[in-house]
């Protein structure tokens, strides 16, 4: 069986006394964070600095001490099977300002409960309830997400 690592972040912007989450649009029609495979010598926070500039230009990035999500999957590339782990930090920007790469279609600013809709994969979806929880922990967000995986929005 294959197996393939990619890198990716939960970026959030915060204006005024609300958070906003970067999601963007791939060129297949779904909605998810930035994300993209490790190159050879590469750390983990090292392939997310790239592939934030990579995919949206934003270069003001800040990590979040104290998140480090991954998730694992399947998928089949040329009729093999691919195991596929995902790791995902936790972004604060001041950018608001998104340059597009040629792999995606658009992008959007959503609240919590926006982005947990939006989001097409129900692993991701997790991931940012995870993030919008530890935002709330460290007094980010003022209040517990009222969207929760598992309910109405996951399909």
């Amino acid at each position: 069986m294959l197996r393939e690592k990619s890198c990716g972040a939960v970026v959030f912007l915060k204006q005024e006394s609300q958070v906003k989450y970067l999601l963007l649009n791939y060129s297949v029609g779904r909605w998810d964070f930035v994300k993209g495979g490790v190159e050879p010598d590469e750390s983990e926070k090292e392939t997310v600095i790239r592939e934030l500039k990579e995919e949206t230009n934003i270069t003001d990035a800040r990590f979040i001490d104290g998140f480090r999500e991954p998730i694992a999957y399947f998928y089949r590339k040329n009729c093999a099977a691919v195991h596929k782990i995902v790791v995902f930090y936790l972004m604060e920007t001041c950018s608001e300002r998104v340059e597009l790469s040629y792999e995606h279609e658009g992008y959007v600013w959503l609240d919590y409960e926006q982005a947990i809709k939006k989001i097409s994969f129900a692993n991701a979806k997790a991931v940012l309830e995870k993030a919008h929880s530890q935002l709330v922990r460290m007094g980010i967000v003022k209040k517990q997400p009222s969207i929760k995986v598992g309910e109405s929005y996951v399909g």
